[in-house]
């Protein structure tokens, strides 16, 4: 097939190259040349704009930062629905919220073309691995059609409901991701605090029900201290305003969610954006440090 691909970052660079392998041509479309430089000397076409790669490709992913980017690439004025066609499909694998999910396939639905909200979770790893979990809204016919090149991305593919629901999963999928890490960075400092190793206390909370796959790797992140980004902070943060909004709107009371929230604003208010999730636990010494000073 002709495919698409606008999102050549951390993410999406390996997922591009696994369409690519896979023996599909791939289209091209970047703000910054650079972008595209990986794959100078192949039979990657590209694009002077979004509408341009729409009109040549069969379909086109997505991954993008936040519900404007998403939403400016598709509706904008050279946006992907002006390329778009009877058929054609944006398959969108950021992060956003489910309300512009629902507005960018109402509005390919009026040219004939189609929407799949499709965020993944799995970080760099599960995306260089092509071992994503890819959560899926929109039409189950549109799905399985692509369901081929979407095995050439993720090992589990589960089609949740109508447009915006791969969004609310992928909220659900934050939420509980996220408050685990707060919850490693809170045992880590509490053991700190006793003084006792940390390497060991990861080690027999593995052992036990304690055990997850963010214990595994935030926990050893932490007892390392080495808080060089997998996936920037900042990228948490964003997500969860959007679940935060979604919950204000809905009056569905998330109270642990609102605490990690504010963690999260805590950290980027310390200039850790840029850092590792796992540096919660910076937040949680700063907090200390500041007690100690005061008393």
């Amino acid at each position: 097939m002709d495919v698409g691909f606008v999102g050549l970052g951390v993410m999406g660079l390996p997922m591009a190259r696994h369409l690519q392998h896979a023996g599909h041509r791939l289209h091209l479309w970047a703000r910054r040349p650079q972008s595209v430089a990986p794959f100078a000397g192949s039979d990657a076409v590209v694009h002077d704009s979004p509408a341009a790669l729409a009109a040549a490709t069969d379909v086109a992913f997505s991954v993008v930062t936040g519900s404007a980017d998403v939403e400016r690439l598709a509706l904008g004025a050279d946006g992907l629905i002006h390329g778009a066609r009877p058929g054609w499909v944006q398959v969108d694998m950021s992060t956003i919220a489910p309300a512009s999910a629902r507005r960018i396939a109402a509005a390919l639905e009026a040219r004939g073309a189609a929407m799949l909200d499709a965020p993944v979770s799995g970080g760099a790893q599960g995306a260089q691995d092509a071992t994503l979990a890819i959560m899926v809204g929109g039409s189950a016919d549109v799905l399985e059609r692509l369901r081929p090149l979407l095995t050439c991305l993720g090992r589990t593919i589960v089609h949740v409901g109508d447009s915006g629901a791969g969004q609310v999963a992928k909220a659900c999928n934050q939420m509980i991701m996220v408050a685990a890490i707060e919850a490693c960075a809170e045992a880590m400092h509490l053991a700190n605090a006793h003084g006792v190793d940390l390497a060991a206390v990861r080690s027999a909370l593995l052992g036990g029900s304690a055990a997850s796959r963010v214990l595994e790797v935030m926990g050893e992140r932490m007892v390392r201290r080495d808080f060089t980004a997998g996936i920037e902070s900042r990228l948490h943060h964003k997500d969860f305003g959007i679940l935060m909004d979604e919950a204000a709107r809905l009056g569905a009371p998330l109270p642990i969610a609102a605490q990690v929230w504010q963690q999260l604003n805590a950290l980027m208010a310390g200039g850790g954006g840029r850092d590792d999730t796992s540096s919660l636990l910076r937040v949680l010494e700063a907090s200390t440090t500041e007690q100690s000073a005061r008393s």
